[in-house]
């Protein structure tokens, strides 16, 4: 499975940007997906996940209500819908699918996306 994230930017703190994650493959559905984040300096961690039953979705409490993951099966694609952003979520996104459900650890994703950067601004 090959996985490509994009739509990351330099918004501004209170913004809204949506990221996107094209799978080469059925993915939606199949793999448990989830959305990791680094900023320098830092190590990755988890944001958001959606198991494979299409609609359960978590998160990490730092994004909770802010942020919102879905997928479309037919599109074989991931979202991440980001508002109210804040300084502090200025990193290099990445999504990922493994197969265990509920996964919020890195070791248990088993593909990965190249990452795409948002900055936001104050």
């Amino acid at each position: 499975v090959q996985l490509q994230a994009f739509g990351g930017g330099l918004v501004q703190v209170g913004s809204s940007l949506k990221l996107n994650c094209a799978a080469s493959r059925r993915t939606v559905g199949v793999y448990n997906m989830g959305w990791f984040r680094q900023a320098p300096g830092r190590d990755r961690e988890f944001v958001a996940g959606m198991r494979q039953s299409v609609g359960s979705t978590y998160y990490a409490d730092s994004v909770k209500g802010r942020f919102t993951i879905s997928g479309s099966r037919s599109q074989n694609t991931m979202y991440l819908q980001m508002n109210a952003l804040e300084p502090e979520d200025t990193a290099v996104y990445y999504c990922a699918a493994g197969r265990i459900s509920g996964a919020r650890n890195s070791d248990h994703y088993d593909y990965w996306g190249q990452g795409t950067l948002v900055t936001v601004s104050s």
